[in-house]
């Protein structure tokens, strides 16, 4: 579905893992083109390269993998909004779950003056802010592992020790334990991977710093 009248366009693209909706619409709200496309910047301008003259904006969603389309458009000069998600969340009605519909509602929000967007960090400041998600991430299985020994030692021993006496446990305090040697296992395990974290935490905080 496609048209070659003159005005001005919106569009909208629903991306996914391996695909991208793309859906434009009109002054007045018609959609007047839509398809999909393979997930990269060629096909997506192949696709848009006879409207970029008339589009406004394109309207994309925050998604896991955004920043290759965002910032290859930006790059080319094209006016890139990014859809804050959550904040949709009002505007949830007028969405009819499928790929297509989506990719025209971010059209329609543009068109209205109410999309609501997120901030699209920095490019060559975007590493630094990946990697202290990452660190927060491993921080995180950190604690679970943490975690886990606390209750197995509380389990079968009914003590509890401290996190950080959880940290400077080795393996010879974990078999001087009267326990099952399958527990004890488990034990190393977790106490194998609480280390393991440390190390990569310790690197990445250090980079960070």
């Amino acid at each position: 579905m496609q048209t070659t009248e003159a005005g001005t366009l919106y569009a909208g693209a629903d991306l996914h893992g391996n695909n991208v909706f793309l859906s434009l619409i009109d002054g007045g709200g018609k959609e007047v083109y839509r398809r999909r496309v393979k997930a990269n910047l060629e096909a997506v301008n192949e696709a848009l390269d006879p409207y970029w003259p008339r589009i406004e904006a394109l309207g994309v969603e925050s998604t896991f993998n955004w920043y290759w389309l965002v910032d290859g458009l930006q790059e080319a000069g094209h006016v890139v909004h990014l859809a804050n998600t959550a904040a949709m969340q009002p505007y949830s009605g007028l969405k009819h779950g499928d790929d297509r519909s989506d990719a025209r509602h971010l059209a329609h929000l543009l068109r209205l003056g109410i999309l609501p967007t997120g901030f699209i960090y920095p490019r060559q400041q975007r590493a630094a802010r990946d990697l202290a998600r990452h660190r927060m991430r491993l921080v995180q299985t950190r604690s679970r592992a943490i975690i886990a020994v606390e209750n197995v030692l509380s389990c079968h021993t009914g003590g509890r020790l401290s996190s950080n006496q959880i940290k400077r446990l080795g393996g010879d305090d974990i078999e001087g334990l009267q326990l099952h040697a399958d527990v004890r296992l488990a034990l190393h395990a977790q106490i194998a991977l609480i280390g393991a974290l440390d190390a990569q935490i310790g690197a990445l905080e250090r980079r960070l710093q």
